[in-house]
């Protein structure tokens, strides 16, 4: 059977990372990149598609799991008949090589433990060739070379294609099994030491969760929505992926499954105005930095998205040998949206831009350059129609949130040059550009007879994009516009404290069969506009409610299906966790002032 979404945990060593189910088996692992080939592909397939499993001999689910700490280090624990066990699952920053550890510790009594390794290079393709060497088991096929070291070592056997182990810990004992990748071409990496590795892997969490300012209410969820964003985070370059996995499905058995192991210009003014919120400038530079680099270049050719180096082509597959999630077909790699015309995305990082300079981050000289050429563009462009922010593969449309982003980007130059009169530019160009743009929004995207914004110029549909009309300053948050659009949005779109992106019912607009689930962004975006318009127990009471859909290790993924009870596509999703922590600092500071 396959397992929920929520029943499964994050580890990862800021490269890549690895999901854990509560069965004990790592189930999704790309090495050693997070948009890698996965070795492990059992999360969109099956079990014969590469998976590894720890667990006591005939034992299902764990008692109880989660972080120590507040650390990304995985607890796991089975009380049996005979016993109870525990096993650590981790992934130690690197120096070199990647390393998946896993100890198993008795804790009380004596536990016989069963462990299947099944590695499936290339998405569960490729069946490696295994041999021993060294008192390890060593894997490999093509590029692709792993090893296998347990401390002490236990009885292992190959079966079926597999590596299969059995050994009893009993209490005070334990057990730890070193998994590491390396290029096939080159020699075994250096040894890790796994205790000394799990202790390291402790202080460095730990360290790095300290450095978190906020202190206010709801402080648990907030660090972990952090610890978890660090850790999409590809350390080399400050990239910050979407999720760490591809094709978990939007709704159950449907179709639309896409890649989101990329950095997204959407995310990053949300996701910057949370790392400095929480005082974790390090990060925000180093976010910031990725964002210069890939957008240098022709304006006319900013993507919506990069690779996680900043890489352009994002060329979409299907994976046909892959059985999806739940059956959920195809699973894809790659991204063809990343050619899409989003016009958003020019007011997104302008914005972000501007974040960094309010929160003192250290200027780049070039920073100021690149915006200016940014704006130039756009303001040619911006009266055309694009896909808009939720990357439909319909028609083209005059979306409203394009045109509001548009607006931000003139609206943050403006201040910033009203700011700064050292900076070249001209700020009554692009004061001209603003109002022009904001009448238009006001003209054309506005619905009288319904007092709502529309999700495009002549449209009937509704777009929960239109609640960050006040986030990002275009309207004040108790205009009669912006609160009949909160109305409308709970109205039509809202399930609850669940919204929905946009109607996905007989429009078209998005050109995809089928529907989806609630998109838990937006629901913080109801949550945030309703805190704006001053209703904030209201607020309050929608954000303890989506605080309640995390899992039991603290994790959200994009989406929530509200029928079925159950998290639905990537996870775990970054714009669900910048989200929350917006959130909760938007409450703090409505605390702080009242």
């Amino acid at each position: 059977m396959t397992l929920r979404i929520e029943d499964y945990a994050l580890i990862g060593d800021l490269q890549t990372a690895a999901l854990v189910s509560a069965t004990g088996s790592v189930d999704w692992l790309c090495l050693p990149r997070f948009d890698s080939a996965a070795c492990f592909a059992a999360l969109v397939g099956n079990e014969e598609n590469g998976h590894w499993r720890i667990a006591p001999r005939g034992a299902g689910r764990c008692t109880r799991r989660g972080y120590v700490g507040d650390s990304l280090v995985l607890e796991s624990v089975w009380e049996t008949r005979t016993g109870t066990v525990r096993v650590l699952d981790f992934m130690p920053q690197r120096d070199e090589a990647p390393d998946l550890v896993r100890i198993v510790e008795g804790v009380t009594g004596s536990v016989e433990m069963a462990a299947t390794l099944r590695l499936r290079f290339d998405y569960g393709s490729v069946v490696p060739w295994m041999r021993r060497a060294d008192g390890h088991r060593v894997a490999v096929a093509g590029p692709d070379a792993v090893w296998l070291r347990s401390e002490p070592q236990v009885k292992t056997w190959g079966q079926q294609f597999s590596t299969c182990s059995s050994f009893t810990v009993a209490a005070g004992e334990s057990v730890a099994f070193v998994l590491t990748w390396h290029p096939s071409h080159k020699s075994r990496p250096p040894l890790i030491d796994p205790h000394e590795s799990l202790r390291h892997t402790l202080e460095d969490w730990t360290a790095w969760a300290s450095v978190c300012g906020y202190r206010g209410p709801y402080r648990e969820a907030v660090v972990r929505s952090l610890i978890t964003l660090k850790a999409l985070t590809y350390a080399p370059t400050g990239g910050i992926v979407a999720a760490p996995t591809t094709s978990l499905p939007e709704e159950l058995g449907g179709v639309r499954n896409w890649d989101y192991r990329f950095c997204w210009l959407r995310d990053s003014a949300l996701t910057l105005g949370s790392l400095v919120s929480a005082g974790y400038h390090e990060e925000a530079a180093a976010w910031r930095d990725w964002l210069l680099r890939a957008v240098a270049g022709d304006p006319a050719d900013l993507q919506i998205m990069y690779g996680i180096a900043g890489e352009r082509r994002l060329p979409e597959f299907e994976v046909e040998w892959l059985g999806g999630y739940g059956g959920a077909v195809p699973v894809r790699v790659g991204n063809e949206a990343a050619t899409q015309l989003q016009l958003d995305v020019y007011g997104e990082v302008i914005d972000s831009l501007f974040v960094c300079r309010q929160a003192g981050l250290p200027a780049e000289r070039h920073a100021w350059n690149i915006q200016l050429s940014l704006l130039g563009f756009l303001e040619s462009t911006w009266r055309q129609p694009d896909e808009g922010l939720w990357e439909v593969r319909g028609p083209r449309r005059h979306f409203v949130h394009s045109k509001v982003m548009a607006w931000a980007a003139a609206d943050r130059a403006v201040r910033t040059l009203e700011t700064d009169r050292s900076l070249p530019g001209e700020v009554t160009r692009w004061r001209a550009m603003r109002d022009e743009v904001h009448r238009e929004v006001c003209e054309k995207g506005y619905d009288p007879v319904r007092n709502t914004f529309t999700q495009s110029y002549g449209s009937e549909e509704l777009d929960a994009a239109t609640l960050l009309i006040p986030h990002v300053g275009f309207l004040p948050g108790d205009d009669p516009r912006v609160l009949g659009t909160i109305e409308a949005v709970r109205r039509e779109l809202a399930n609850g404290p669940l919204v929905r992106r946009y109607s996905t019912a007989g429009a078209g607009v998005d050109g995809l069969p089928g529907s989806e689930g609630t998109f838990l962004a937006c629901s913080f975006w109801l949550t945030d506009a309703l805190c704006m318009a001053g209703r904030h127990e209201e607020a309050r009471e929608l954000f303890e409610q989506l605080l309640a859909l995390r899992n039991d290790v603290g994790l959200l993924s994009e989406e929530y299906d509200p029928t079925a009870e159950r998290l639905l596509g990537n996870y775990p999703q970054a714009f669900s966790h910048i989200g929350l922590v917006n959130t909760a600092l938007a409450l703090a500071r409505h605390d702080e002032a009242g």
